[in-house]
């Protein structure tokens, strides 16, 4: 139990899993790694508060040795926060690079390399985060976000590895699969999401937060490590 909430880890982790598990959610790629065993939990406090960018980095750095040790396709992450339940999207992008920026400062002072296929620099194009020397991608989830399919009771970050990615185009389904999502996140609000693109059209760090962004907006993140 977390010290404002009634809220425990095992509530949290089936909520997020009847979320993913609906019918109208639109990411398939989550809807594997759910039906897999795959999508793993952690219980946080409050997304706007460092007490527990620690636990989550311990989490990643497990994550990312799991997968070395047993790779394969449709992994998540996700760290689910009981709150606060009222952030509006610019509030709840703020929360969110500040976790990520303590989470990066985290992982370079714990001498964790960054990735080499991508680059640390969020305007490039080929732009993704680094933990334990795996490149990931975010999706956030909050309660008060634009597009349905971002929409969940509690702040969360869900941890992609960008290996994946490289894995299904490698394969040939990456097309298909993207496809697959826009048509049902259309369904799902009416548009197709129009900060949806393909690793190397933009920066992905314009996706994280779900927000529709400006064109000149830049991620408040610089990496503090040596970059790659």
């Amino acid at each position: 139990m977390f010290p404002w909430t009634h809220k425990s880890q095992q509530q949290l982790e089936e909520e997020l899993q009847a979320h993913i598990a609906a019918p109208a959610f639109p990411c398939v790629g989550a809807k594997a790694a759910l039906a897999k065993g795959n999508l793993t939990v952690l219980a946080c406090d409050r997304i706007d508060s460092a007490w527990d960018d620690l636990r989550i980095h311990d989490g990643l750095l497990g994550f990312t040795q799991d997968y070395h040790a047993h790779p394969g396709l449709f992994r998540s992450f996700a760290a689910v926060f009981v709150g606060p339940d009222d952030l509006s999207e610019e509030a709840f992008e703020h929360a969110l690079w500040d976790r990520v920026q303590s989470l990066s400062d985290k992982d370079a002072w714990r001498g964790q390399g960054y990735d080499d296929r991508v680059s640390a620099d969020p305007s490039n194009p080929h732009f993704s985060l680094s933990f334990g020397g795996e490149a990931f991608f975010i999706v956030g989830l909050h309660p008060q976000a634009s597009r349905p399919a971002r929409r969940f009771a509690h702040p969360t970050l869900v941890f992609n590895l960008h290996d994946q990615f490289e894995q299904l185009r490698a394969e040939g389904k990456y097309e298909g699969m993207r496809e697959k999502i826009l048509v049902r996140d259309e369904a799902l609000a009416g548009t197709r999401n129009p900060m949806l693109q393909r690793f190397g059209e933009n920066s992905e760090a314009r996706q994280y937060s779900g927000r529709l962004v400006e064109e000149d907006w830049e991620a408040p993140f610089e990496y503090q490590g040596d970059r790659p």
